[in-house]
């Protein structure tokens, strides 16, 4: 099989949500039953992954009653996003993009994503692949919104989705102190949370 890794970054951190999105299934906190893949295998492995676009959260989602995780389309040597990489086929890699953005005939050209580095094929939420390198032979790929991160609506993420993260970060071996600390710099925390309320929910 054609294998790629997918680089997550909000709550798919959190490999039991993931996993909905592999074999179906309602993630707790969310009021949504993901349809799963055609191929409900899970990941051959996964790995850490810093990626160098920034976070934020955008948009409101009725899966999550709130905004959720977007990274910016332009590449900041400084920004450091924290990610989980995960190896799964590319048919599977093409149908959690598809329901990502609820469109579940939606195709990808992942060999022109790999070829102009930051891809728009649609005007949904997702519709953006970012290219991020490869890494033991596999190309690794990632999606975000179309645009500068200047120029999006920043809006509030809820409790129950912000816990997704902090769940899936502290997978990574991340201390609870840099997780919270981490989680309050980024747009869309930092306006409507406090370190006080992340520990307090968490």
């Amino acid at each position: 099989m054609d294998y790629v890794w997918y680089a997550s970054y909000g709550s798919n951190l959190f490999e039991d949500r993931f996993h909905c999105y592999i074999s179906g299934g309602k993630p707790e906190g969310s009021t949504f039953t993901e349809k799963g893949c055609t191929n409900p295998a899970l990941p051959l492995k996964s790995e850490t992954i810093t990626i160098p676009y920034e976070l934020y959260f955008s948009k409101c989602s009725k899966r999550w009653k709130g905004g959720v995780a977007f990274i910016d389309t332009v590449r900041n040597p400084s920004a450091r996003t924290y990610g989980k990489m995960y190896l799964i086929t590319s048919e599977q890699f093409q149908e959690i993009v598809q329901q990502e953005n609820g469109h579940h005939d939606m195709m990808i050209d992942l060999n022109l994503a790999k070829e102009v580095h930051t891809y728009s094929f649609n005007d949904s939420w997702y519709g953006n692949i970012l290219y991020l390198g490869e890494r033991d032979g596999y190309p690794i790929f990632t999606f975000t919104a179309n645009g500068e991160m200047k120029k999006q609506e920043i809006t509030s993420p809820s409790i129950p989705y912000l816990r997704n993260l902090y769940r899936g970060l502290l997978a990574l071996q991340l201390e609870p102190q840099r997780i919270i600390d981490y989680l309050t710099t980024k747009r869309g925390v930092r306006e409507n949370y406090t370190k006080d309320d992340l520990y307090h929910h968490f």
